[in-house]
């Protein structure tokens, strides 16, 4: 079957939300029929994974626009207008909800786009700042007293190589998994 099958891609999920929901898949179990508890975690898992999705959407078309592709052509993959697409995933969701947070504790950095962020997180990193998310061409960043080393890979299943070098995630950004790590030493004056 080719990567490119919408089957195999809704295959993959479908495994995700059942196992997520702890829905037996044994070869013994199948077709019979599930409780009330069972199909309540099958409702729950669902819902999860229709959040997690609408939220890669989000991020691959701002990771698309940040790699220059116009939202005509964005609009034409998703069967909708450039106008449409343009007012449907123009803003970041959730990009308000920081407002509230203490000054100089939280901050966003940017603009910044794929090309430019990491020497902006680097030395923001020596400040002490470190990513915690990410919002349309700008990172949400929080404080500490100590500098920041960052990284951007794609995303991948496993993080475990990463994690036992010292990295933590710092936040997902569909395609990419951004990484931070305490460097133990104190940041460098603003």
């Amino acid at each position: 079957m080719s990567t490119d099958d919408p089957d195999v891609l809704a295959e993959s999920i479908g495994r995700a939300v059942l196992a997520a929901a702890r829905v037996p898949q044994s070869a013994d179990s199948i077709g019979a029929p599930l409780d009330v508890d069972a199909h309540l975690r099958l409702v729950a898992a669902s819902s999860r994974a229709e959040a997690d999705v609408r939220m890669l959407l989000h991020r691959s078309i701002t990771a698309a626009r940040a790699g220059g592709a116009s939202w005509a052509r964005i609009g034409s993959e998703l069967g909708m207008s450039r106008q449409a697409a343009q007012q449907r995933f123009g803003a970041e969701p959730g990009s308000a909800d920081v407002s509230a947070a203490p000054p100089g504790e939280e901050r966003w950095l940017g603009p910044v786009t794929a090309f430019d962020e990491l020497p902006e997180l680097d030395a923001a990193g020596r400040q002490g700042w470190h990513t915690v998310g990410v919002g349309m061409l700008a990172h949400r960043m929080l404080r500490t007293g100590t500098q920041w080393e960052h990284r951007r890979i794609l995303w991948r299943v496993s993080l475990e190589s990463v994690r036992a070098e010292g990295w933590e995630i710092g936040c997902r950004a569909f395609p990419w998994v951004y990484l931070v790590r305490d460097l133990g030493v104190a940041a460098e004056p603003a």
